[in-house]
Parts: structure tokens; C-alpha cells; sequence
């Protein structure tokens, strides 16, 4: 028995317990249960087929909640706390204790998130953390960029109340109506037949606010959205994603150039001294200078 803190089990057991947990069978079967309990949720929606086979649908579920507690409480026995230092573990702690909360009287409401389960799919497939991860790390400029809607938005819906509002109180009579009516044009929704076309049998000018409202939010500032989300998954890729040898070779051979001008800077001196004595040394047995191609 070890000491107070100490692990009871030997290191070396735990070692081979975090490798079987990272194995691509465990990690396969993982994702396999996790579809299975995604499929079952789905059929216990269904009153015939819980008619049918609700007994067999409840017990697969509870199986692999416990499979899902076993495996959680496996990694916490190799991580100990550590295991709460990744965000990705805690989600899963978090998902799957939901499952374990009792769904009676006021916590009735937890038993529809039961499904939440599904979403560890996320911690298990590595392209889908990157995307989670890059639209994490777009949040800053996606902060920007929804400041500048707010602001059409805002000054869009002002206009368009004052102008529009009298003739049109359904879609135009408050700054609320305004935003929403804007919206719904924003999102390219009847907004021609709906929206468009009876304000222009009043207001025959009306397209040109319609049109550049359209053109300031969402052709320009919608793929401006999508964009600051699709540089920052490219660059959570780039982050995970090694090196390509084709780089490394290039560097390689960037090093391997400098370091011959460096020795080439060392044995010009060197080599410009073994010259000389080699001239000296011809000179004296010979009357042609070698290198020089002088005679005396």
C-alpha cells in the first residue's frame, strides 16, 4: 500500500491503462457508442418504436451511459486532477453527469438533455476540435465585425421607421418591427413580393434604400462573417497540422548554405597563407612562378 496521496496502483500500470485509453480501437469503439446512443435518443422520440421496443431502447441507453461513467472514471484514475485541466475533458465530465441527475419533478427538464451526449463526438474526432477550436478563436474578430451589423442594423431600422412607418405600421410602426422587417429582408426572405414591391406603390423610390441595405449587409458584411471564420479554422489547421518535409528540406539546406559562407569566411586566410608558400617554394626552384605565370 503506498502513502497518504500516492497512488495505490504502480506507475507502471497506470502508464499502460492511459495507453489502452488512447488506443485507436477504444477510441473507434467510443465514437461507435456514441452514434448507437445518438440513434437510440432518437427512436425513444418515436411512440411506435418505444411501443415496440422501449424496454430494449432503455436498457442499451443505460449500458452505455455506464460504459461512457467506466471510461471517464478510468481517465481519472490515470489523470487524477490533471484531468480537469483540459476543456475538452471537462465538457465530457459535464455531459455525461447530466445523464446521471435524477429526471424527476423539477430536473424533469435534464432528461432532454440527455442528448447532449452526442456532442462528445466532438472531443473524439480531431478535425471536428479544430473547427470548434477555430470558431473559438474567430470570437474576437466576429466581435467586430457584429458591432458594425449592429450599427446598420440600428441606423437602417432609425430611417426606415420615420420614412416607412406612417404608411406601413405592420412592418415599419416601432424600432423593433424595423429590425425585425430589415431582417427578414437581410436574410433575402420574400423580401421582393413580401416586403419590396408594396412599399414601392408608395414610395416608387424605395428600392434604392432596400438595395443598398442589402449590398452594406449582406453581400459585403455577411462574407466578411464568413471570412474571419474561415481564416481563423485555416489557421487552427495550421497550427495542428506538422511541418511538410518539403519545408524542412528547404530549410535544411538554407542552414547547410550559410554555414559554408561562415567556413568559407574562416579559410580565406588560411587558404590565401598556403598560397603564398607554395609561390615562395616555386619560385626559388623554378623561373616560371606558378599561379602567376610570370618569368624572371
Amino acid at each position: 500500500m503506498g502513502g497518504w496521496g500516492k497512488p495505490s496502483r504502480p506507475p507502471g500500470a497506470l502508464s499502460r491503462l492511459a495507453r489502452r485509453l488512447e488506443t485507436p480501437v477504444v477510441q473507434h469503439s467510443l465514437v461507435a457508442l456514441i452514434l448507437l446512443n445518438a440513434a437510440i435518443l432518437g427512436l425513444e422520440t418515436n411512440p411506435t418504436a418505444m411501443t415496440a421496443f422501449g424496454p430494449w431502447l432503455v436498457a442499451a441507453d443505460r449500458t452505455i451511459l455506464v460504459i461512457f461513467v467506466v471510461e471517464i472514471g478510468l481517465r481519472l484514475t490515470v489523470q487524477r486532477l490533471s484531468y480537469f485541466r483540459d476543456p475538452w475533458n471537462v465538457f465530457d465530465f459535464v455531459v455525461v453527469s447530466i445523464a446521471l441527475v435524477p429526471a424527476s419533478g423539477p430536473l424533469a427538464v435534464l432528461r432532454a438533455l440527455r442528448v447532449l451526449r452526442v456532442l462528445r463526438l466532438i472531443t473524439l474526432v480531431p478535425s471536428m476540435k479544430r473547427v470548434i477550436g477555430g470558431l473559438l478563436s474567430a470570437l474576437p474578430g466576429l466581435g467586430s465585425v457584429c458591432a458594425i451589423i449592429g450599427l446598420i442594423f440600428y441606423v437602417s431600422a432609425v430611417i426606415a421607421t420615420r420614412i416607412y412607418g406612417a404608411a406601413f405600421p405592420e412592418l415599419f410602426g416601432t424600432l423593433g418591427d424595423s429590425a425585425f422587417t430589415l431582417f427578414q429582408v437581410m436574410t433575402l426572405e420574400s423580401w421582393a413580393m413580401g416586403i419590396v414591391r408594396p412599399i414601392m406603390s408608395v414610395f416608387p423610390l424605395a428600392w434604392v434604400f432596400f438595395l443598398l441595405f442589402i449590398l452594406a449587409s449582406t453581400f459585403t458584411l455577411l462574407n466578411l462573417f464568413i471570412a474571419v471564420i474561415v481564416n481563423a479554422i485555416q489557421s487552427e489547421h495550421d497550427r495542428a497540422t506538422p511541418p511538410s518535409p518539403i519545408s524542412e528540406n528547404e530549410q535544411l539546406r538554407h542552414e547547410i548554405a550559410e554555414l559554408r559562407k561562415q567556413l568559407g569566411r574562416f579559410k580565406t586566410p588560411a587558404l590565401a597563407a598556403r598560397k603564398r608558400r607554395r609561390i615562395a617554394k616555386w619560385s626559388a626552384n623554378s623561373s616560371v612562378c606558378p599561379d602567376s605565370g610570370d618569368y624572371r
